[in-house]
């Protein structure tokens, strides 16, 4: 069985989530976590994790939101993470392609997470787009202070980025972009990372894959990113759903069950 690692349920009715599990649950996706992109919306998250025994939650705020209702501090997103279906923080990160929010803001709100990471242990899901060099030089900075869990979620960045994560010990996780016919360098980074570091997910509703492009995504469809990570390493679609899985488990001990 597959586990999403990276989806955003409150993105849909009630009604919807509980049809959504059950597809995803039918195409071999046994659970899910719904992200947290605010503080408010992490409430939601989890709220529906609370209702669902197979989805998870994280809290945190999204670089788009940063300086919105002003930065959370490390104490404040900590202790949002009590609850036993919290399993992680973010996501949060840098994103320079649409700069929805000064740079300034998106760097002390990452900063602020890191921080939550490191007094939790609770591994930190980081956004990146376009800006590599930066998310880098932060997580060699925070690392040098206190090392802590994190995962590049939803890569579609460089290869330098992915190798700085892996030397700092961080995990990479792919969504559908995988699958589409221009991703032909992010499949030459998917087939080199080791098997030990390689984590799946939707990223839904956004970015489905593969013959549902341009359609609303969900969780069932990590199926189809798992089957073209399958392709690109030369392994079964089997080996990847266990391996993921495992991987999964090792970087969010927490929902592990006791």
């Amino acid at each position: 069985m597959l586990i999403d690692s990276h989806c955003h349920l409150d993105y849909f009715t009630a009604a919807e989530q509980t049809d959504i599990i059950a597809r995803a649950h039918a195409a071999g996706v046994a659970k899910m976590v719904t992200i947290g992109t605010s503080l408010t919306q992490s409430h939601n998250a989890m709220a529906i994790a609370a209702a669902h025994e197979n989805v998870w939650c994280t809290i945190g705020v999204h670089p788009h939101e940063a300086g919105q209702d002003g930065i959370p501090t490390p104490e404040t997103i900590a202790g949002l993470t009590a609850c036993a279906k919290t399993i992680g923080i973010g996501e949060s990160g840098l994103d320079y392609f649409y700069d929805k929010a000064p740079r300034d803001a998106q760097a002390a709100n990452f900063r602020a997470h890191i921080k939550a990471a490191q007094l939790t242990g609770l591994p930190l899901c980081i956004h990146a787009r376009d800006a590599d060099e930066d998310i880098a030089a932060m997580l060699r900075a925070e690392m040098a202070v206190q090392k802590f869990p994190f995962l590049l979620h939803c890569f579609s960045s460089s290869r330098a980025l992915a190798e700085a994560a892996l030397d700092l010990g961080g995990y990479i996780s792919f969504s559908g972009i995988l699958t589409f016919p221009k991703s032909l360098e992010l499949r030459d980074i998917a087939r080199d990372i080791p098997i030990s570091r390689l984590l799946v997910e939707t990223d839904s509703p956004y970015l489905a894959p593969v013959p549902f492009r341009g359609k609303r995504n969900e969780p069932a469809h990590t199926a189809h990113t798992a089957r073209k990570l399958a392709e690109v390493r030369g392994v079964s679609p089997d080996f990847i759903a266990t391996q993921t899985t495992a991987n999964f488990y090792r970087l969010f001990s927490k929902a592990l069950p006791v």
